[in-house]
């Protein structure tokens, strides 16, 4: 049987059981219905009890045939025992028992499968209740029954937490009653403390073995340090996966794939081009990912998913399932190593200027599917100097299998810069002007251009990752 597990971060509160000292438990995080880790990686399992006991874990069949048993010691100082499941293959049901003693915990219905952590701002908080189709979804919840889903309640503390203190949803299988309530209206304010979430919701987690991460955050970074965010979301990558690694006793993949939402849209005018330096900052200042910064990382486009009537804020989309097929495509790809699947839309690699012609035609990397030739999507740095740095439009005259046709009439002298979709809100909804035959759409990028040479029909282009134009 195939078996999987989303362990989702919302936002209710609700206690979790209370531990008394010496009492024996299992973590906050471990329940029945729950999925542990499938091989290769073998499960961490943890919990409380009294200090110095020996705990003895017993993996059950369903038919009550003993498949494995191990034991761990209660140190200190908070009392808590760990230990590490043999690798087991995907599947279930099983009973997990911990025994100290004469008291006995067991865990029912558990399965073997794949554990991704699902973080972010509220845009990750919306339930399937406020997304688009939700009646359709909610019907077909119960048609996914190795699905298990886990929530912790949205909480802060100062010091890091050892163990969750609340819990919104424990495990369960999905139901159309699992749709919760909350307004993503709740989450706007967010705290400016650092750490704080880290300490309370993500650091409790980091023995609990995972498969992979899906993030679905940034809006707040627009008017937060935005220039910064080429450095701080790689960095927070390369940190989260050395606290799971280390946390998990090494199980967790030092390489934890990691997927990621970019922005969407917000506001139609807005007062500078924050959103769209941050979508480029998202991709450490590359376009595309996973590239030599972010390894084993993958994204989904979303700003031709604008949803200006979301009654949740346009902030709030709420088109989810284009979000999440195009996590799940790269999902499968990076992380599940399906190497022939395209996950990401077409990029711009050579462009040739014909001087003569006033034209620059832009090869991509993949077949092009056109959906708006008359947007006004590409801009040219004109300039005989590289700062302050003039944009003017490109209009789009012809559309080839692999290549764009800009005009370049308003330019009369050096192209140092070429820019697409550089705006809050780039296009209408899955309007913007280019897709590949997959319906994804292109990145939006911004290239440094520099003289390769000549080619046929004009002077060839050396397309760079734009850095010289982002603060002018």
């Amino acid at each position: 049987m195939a078996a999987g597990a989303l362990l989702a971060l919302l936002a209710l509160p609700a206690l979790a059981p209370a531990v008394a000292g010496g009492m024996l438990s299992f973590a906050s995080y471990y329940g029945d219905h729950m999925v542990l880790q499938q091989k290769p990686s073998g499960a961490v399992v943890w919990g409380h009890g009294e200090l110095g006991a020996m705990v003895t874990l017993t993996l059950s069949g369903a038919s009550g045939l003993i498949i494995m048993e191990k034991t761990a010691q209660v140190t200190g100082p908070s009392g808590t025992w760990t230990t590490v499941l043999d690798p087991m293959d995907r599947g279930g049901p099983y009973a997990l028992t911990a025994e100290q003693g004469l008291e006995n915990v067991t865990l029912q219905d558990i399965y073997f499968g794949d554990v991704w952590l699902c973080s972010g701002q509220s845009n990750m908080a919306m339930t399937v209740l406020q997304v688009a189709n939700a009646s359709q979804e909610l019907a077909a919840a119960a048609r996914y029954p190795y699905i298990r889903i886990f929530a912790a309640a949205c909480a802060r503390s100062e010091v890091e937490l050892e163990d969750l203190e609340q819990i919104d949803l424990p495990w369960s299988i999905p139901t159309a009653a699992l749709s919760s309530s909350t307004s993503p209206h709740q989450h706007l304010s967010g705290p400016q403390t650092p750490s704080v979430l880290w300490n309370a919701m993500i650091h409790p987690l980091l023995n609990m073995t995972l498969r992979g991460v899906a993030w679905y955050q940034g809006e707040a970074n627009t008017f937060l340090n935005t220039d910064q965010y080429n450095c701080t979301f790689p960095a927070l990558i390369a940190d989260w996966r050395w606290a799971f690694h280390t946390g998990s006793a090494r199980q967790t993949e030092p390489l934890l794939p990691f997927g990621f939402v970019q922005l969407s849209t917000y506001r139609r005018r807005s007062a500078d081009d924050s959103f769209a330096r941050l979508r480029w900052h998202q991709t450490a200042d590359l376009g595309v990912v996973p590239n030599a910064r972010m390894p084993s990382t993958f994204m989904a486009v979303a700003m031709d998913l604008g949803d200006e009537h979301s009654p949740y804020g346009s902030i709030h989309p709420r088109d989810k399932q284009n979000v999440a097929h195009r996590l799940l495509l790269g999902a499968m790809a990076v992380a599940y190593g399906d190497k022939g699947l395209v996950f990401q839309g077409p990029y711009p690699t050579r462009a040739i200027l014909e001087v003569t012609r006033g034209l620059l035609n832009v090869t991509y990397s993949q077949e092009l599917i056109c959906r708006q030739r008359d947007a006004q999507a590409f801009e040219v740095c004109c300039s005989s100097q590289a700062s302050p740095c003039q944009w003017l439009l490109a209009p789009v005259v012809a559309v080839g299998s692999r290549t764009v046709t800009l005009a370049l009439s308003g330019c009369r002298t050096l192209v140092l810069g070429l820019r697409y979709a550089w705006a809050e809100w780039p296009c209408e909804y899955q309007a913007c002007p280019l897709y590949n035959s997959q319906g994804l759409p292109a990145p939006p990028f911004l290239l440094d251009t520099l003289p390769a040479g000549n080619a046929a029909g004009g002077r060839e282009l050396l397309l760079l990752p734009g850095s010289s134009f982002l603060l002018n």
